[in-house]
């Protein structure tokens, strides 16, 4: 279970983690037994979750196994043991900066929940890799691309190297030169792109950069009063936030991430938050987990984690 005392607001994650867990413990008994039994269910013999396709493993969705196991206190100690096992058999893989942060992560839930060292075997300087592995992604406006080929900075891979550094415990190297390059990437009508170069800013994106500029002591009024009008005006019809203004139709990701940016906003109270519960509960399937959207047939460890995270965060987390 996740301890009853909040952690250090300089811990991004372990904050949202604890946040989701305390709104999650306020889930109806029943509602969230449901849901842990739909998780439990997903995870491979291997410990690891599978993705939509139902295969094999996957590095990215048992980030989100775990993540949702700890929030719903199901991590048993089998069950942790089955995840670090399978987190193990990756650390020689060479991942994306996506599979990397699901891969960190889930190591540091791990540590938190058993105090079992995921990286206690790997090379003493493992550390250092990582950092070199992330210094090669820098680019000169400030930003870090997706890939070390990649030629663009990205608003969200950005973020994911900041969150990365701060759970192995490194530095982050020129700090007021990520703030310089996300506040950048400010849209005019208070969201924020990807990349330079798109044309709409986005739910997602906007979050992440408001993430990243709130652990960086970046944020001012006047950024957090237009990603506030701008996370609102994304509220549809349906009850939930879609993913920009060129999308009809909410989904679930949409919502918590905006819901997630909102509450840190002290904003939160400013959407309906009885059309985002209603459109939730639609989502929500009688055997446990969530689907994506209204027009998703399918239901995965990803998806259902956010279902989880609007659930907790309607609860007060």
């Amino acid at each position: 279970m996740i301890d009853s005392q909040r952690p250090g607001s300089t811990d991004y994650l372990a904050d949202l983690t604890w946040r989701l867990a305390m709104g999650a413990s306020r889930i109806d008994d029943q509602r969230r037994e449901r849901h842990l039994a739909f998780f439990l269910r997903n995870q491979r013999e291997d410990g690891g979750f599978p993705g939509r396709d139902d295969g094999d493993s996957d590095l990215y969705y048992t980030g989100f196994g775990a993540r949702s196991l700890a929030v719903l206190g199901g991590m048993t100690p089998e069950c942790v043991e089955k995840i670090a096992d399978f987190l193990r058999s990756r650390l020689s893989g060479r991942e994306s900066i996506v599979d990397l942060f699901s891969l960190i992560y889930a190591a540091s839930i791990v540590q938190t929940m058993a105090e079992i060292d995921v990286f206690g075997d790997s090379r003493a300087d493992w550390r250092t890799a990582l950092e070199a592995h992330f210094a090669s992604l820098r680019r000169d406006d400030g930003g870090f691309a997706k890939a070390p080929a990649g030629h663009v900075s990205s608003t969200y891979h950005t973020f994911l190297v900041i969150l990365c550094l701060q759970l192995i415990g490194s530095d982050l190297p020129e700090p007021t030169r990520i703030v310089d390059f996300i506040r950048d990437r400010e849209a005019e009508d208070g969201g924020f792109h990807e990349i330079r170069v798109s044309k709409r800013a986005g739910t997602n994106p906007t979050a992440a950069a408001v993430a990243a500029l709130r652990m960086l002591d970046g944020l001012d009024d006047g950024i957090r009063h237009r990603t506030t009008d701008f996370l609102i005006d994304m509220q549809t019809d349906e009850g939930g936030l879609r993913a920009n203004t060129r999308i009809p139709i909410a989904d679930v990701l949409s919502t918590f991430t905006g819901m997630v940016t909102l509450a840190d906003l002290d904003a939160l109270d400013e959407l309906d938050l009885a059309r985002v519960a209603r459109y939730v509960d639609s989502l929500e399937h009688e055997q446990g987990g969530f689907h994506g959207a209204v027009w998703d047939e399918h239901r995965d460890v990803e998806y259902s984690f956010y279902g989880i995270g609007c659930l907790a965060i309607l609860n007060g987390g």
